[in-house]
């Protein structure tokens, strides 16, 4: 299984941490965040990772080297100007046609969740895609997303102003996506999943699938999903 792992923000919210870094370099715990990321996505099965770079590109690929270290496989695609979380993968695109699905992490997520019933979920729901959910306490710092009885996710909108909240449901930063994601890349500019791509895969009658997810820090393999956008 491949993974996308998003790394290429610049982190301005976490300055100074981020003058000579790219975020997911900044430590946690010890060590930089990424190799939480690594480590996680080796756990749940992926072999092969893609990493998108611009901000201090070298800085990351000194530590992360060939992935060997975590016992992956790693690509990288640097990017001149920052493509957006999906159009990180219009690069990519030969490097993920083949697959099945593949994972998509946000380079700002950690966490310790069971990716098996997720992948068990997308597959026997027929989806083409499988958002994990985590509440949230301030709708209006997230993406927000509400799903009907049947765990269809029916609506998505990034950052609502007050008014427009409708839901306590968060995107987590974490996908599972089939093979027809890959279908709606934009052919230039940049391009944000849940602002951009997702929107317009449900707008033509795509399935989408929530699997849902706790916010904290106990240790239930399946359950936690924290950001720290510093924001």
């Amino acid at each position: 299984m491949k993974a996308l792992l998003l790394a290429g923000g610049e982190g301005t919210r976490l300055r100074p941490f981020t003058d000579d870094r790219p975020k997911p370099m900044v430590e946690i715990g010890g060590e930089p965040a990424i190799a939480h990321a690594l480590r996680w996505l080796r756990q749940q099965g992926v072999t092969d990772v893609a990493i998108n770079l611009h901000a201090h590109p070298e800085v990351l690929r000194r530590f992360v080297g060939n992935g060997s270290a975590f016992d992956l496989q790693v690509t990288y695609s640097f990017e001149a100007e920052i493509l957006g979380t999906s159009g990180a993968l219009r690069p990519l695109r030969d490097y993920f046609h083949a697959e099945e699905a593949f994972v998509v992490l946000y380079g700002d997520v950690l966490t310790d969740l069971d990716l098996g019933p997720v992948r068990h979920a997308h597959a026997a729901s027929g989806a083409d895609a499988t958002i994990v959910l985590t509440r949230v306490d301030d709708p209006t710092r997230a993406g927000i997303v509400a799903f009907d009885g049947a765990h269809r996710i029916t609506r998505l909108v990034e950052k609502p102003a007050a008014h427009e909240v409708f839901s306590d449901w968060a995107n987590a930063g974490i996908y599972y996506c089939g093979p027809k994601v890959l279908r709606y890349l934009s052919a230039h500019g940049p391009q944000d999943f849940a602002r951009d791509l997702f929107p317009a895969m449900l707008r033509d009658g795509c399935h989408f699938w929530r699997a849902r997810a706790r916010r904290g820090s106990s240790t239930s393999a399946r359950a936690n999903v924290s950001s720290w956008r510093g924001n």
